[in-house]
């Protein structure tokens, strides 16, 4: 999930309620809350309990959520994770750490001691684009044996053989989840069973029914549904990530285009093209993608 935020850069918590309606009105099957598309560097840990706890007490659907936890100082995510209160949360996402660049033993500690201290189940997040160093598929396959606690890794490597390794050599009951929206769908043809979504925000009925039609086999529908959103979620990503979701969720008025720095709004030729892409999206289909899931 976003984080919608005033010019004044305080939280915007009535376009936050109605994200969350939008959310679960698109079918979407769990929210995650502080991920990286929700900035949560630039929010303070007081603030991220006030969102936690808002987004529990606005939940009506009763969908399961799962809060992001992670960083790149090991001691202070544990006790990120003895001091949050997770009322109404069956879930952690803990991104692997950051700009310190450690090797994978320390990785596959960092994981160890969080599966160890976690009150809730931990979906681990490999993103090398973000924190600089890769969690290799050794690595992951180590932490799925050895951290039982932690579930599930969300993949946004960007490599398919490693995507592929992870899948073919896991233990029964560890999930590999898709973390890269363009290639959610070659993933979970492979063996991948979901996704942890930036354009779900903007889209998520139409990237949820992709998904589920990607789970049951039914791939001409899913691709039905991949290819007109392929543009948008390039262009979420060309100017930086939530920039790029928070213009199409201003168009659609979700939110206000406000960003707490170093996060700053796209270029005005991109906000253009995405205002063209919005208005112009369409699901060329004749099987009723719409209405079957």
């Amino acid at each position: 999930m976003i984080t919608p935020f005033h010019s004044d850069g305080s939280i915007d918590w009535d376009s936050l309620k109605n994200v969350i309606q939008f959310l679960s009105a698109g079918k979407v099957e769990y929210l995650v809350v502080m991920g990286t598309t929700g900035e949560n560097v630039t929010i303070s840990r007081e603030e991220k309990q006030e969102v936690f706890s808002f987004v529990a007490e606005h939940n009506e659907a009763g969908l399961p959520l799962m809060a992001g936890i992670g960083g790149n100082n090991t001691q202070e995510v544990i006790e990120g994770l003895k001091k949050t209160k997770l009322e109404g949360y069956q879930g952690i996402l803990s991104v692997s750490p950051y700009y310190n660049k450690p090797n994978q033993e320390g990785i596959f500690h960092h994981y160890k001691m969080i599966s160890d201290t976690s009150p809730l189940p931990v979906v681990m997040y490999n993103v090398p684009g973000r924190t600089g160093m890769n969690v290799s598929a050794e690595t992951t396959l180590r932490i799925a044996e050895d951290c039982r606690n932690i579930i599930a890794t969300k993949e946004a490597s960007g490599s398919m053989e490693q995507i592929m390794q992870i899948i073919k050599y896991k233990p029964a009951g560890f999930d590999v989840i898709s973390g890269d929206d363009v290639i959610t769908l070659p993933m979970i043809a492979c063996g991948a069973t979901g996704v942890i979504s930036v354009v779900a925000n903007a889209y998520p009925r139409e990237f949820s029914d992709m998904v589920r039609f990607a789970l049951l086999g039914n791939y001409p529908a899913a691709r039905s549904l991949h290819y007109p959103l392929i543009d948008i979620i390039s262009t979420m990503f060309a100017e930086g990530s939530p920039s790029g979701v928070k213009a199409y969720m201003h168009e659609m008025g979700l939110c206000e285009n406000h960003f707490r720095l170093p996060v700053y709004p796209v270029s005005e030729k991109l906000y253009k093209r995405i205002q063209y892409l919005k208005e112009n999206f369409r699901i060329n289909d004749k099987s009723g993608v719409s209405s079957t899931l």
